[in-house]
């Protein structure tokens, strides 16, 4: 007998629409099932983490996703202050940004990030991330007959 898969929630934390929805569409044709909540900036980000104020009854998140450039507080801030939370350090962070750069890169590994994936993200560059965290958060929807 088949044990039911869980389905995780993940936290994406970005601020350009667009973005979010190419995210979304990269979800529904990798035929992932996971459930994602969306905050648009950084003290958003914290907030819902920490379950304040509107998001006092929100999801836990499994994995956050994390853009750099972000509103009230950017990501590097947002990435420091998880990792630095007693309550929050074990939560594994994916950075999901424009910047290529190697600074971004080397400070946010500094940082304790758990990956690094460059936008736009095509399918394939969507499914290597999936495959390169071994599947771990990557549940599939069950194929309509």
């Amino acid at each position: 007998m088949q044990q039911p898969c869980h389905l995780l929630n993940l936290l994406l934390v970005e601020d350009d629409d667009d973005h979010v929805a190419l995210f979304h569409r990269m979800m529904h044709e990798s035929q992932l099932a996971n459930h994602l909540d969306r905050v648009a900036d950084g003290e958003a980000a914290l907030a819902y983490l920490h379950a304040r104020g509107a998001y006092a009854r929100r999801r836990w998140p499994d994995i956050v996703l994390l853009d750099l450039k972000l509103p009230r507080k950017d990501g590097h801030e947002v990435l420091h202050a998880i990792k630095q939370s007693p309550v929050l350090c074990g939560l594994s962070v994916i950075i999901l940004t424009t910047s290529d750069s190697e600074t971004d890169h080397v400070r946010t590994y500094l940082s304790h990030a758990d990956g690094y994936l460059v936008k736009p993200l095509t399918q394939q560059s969507f499914l290597s991330l999936t495959r390169s965290l071994g599947f771990t958060w990557a549940v599939l929807r069950p194929a309509v007959a």
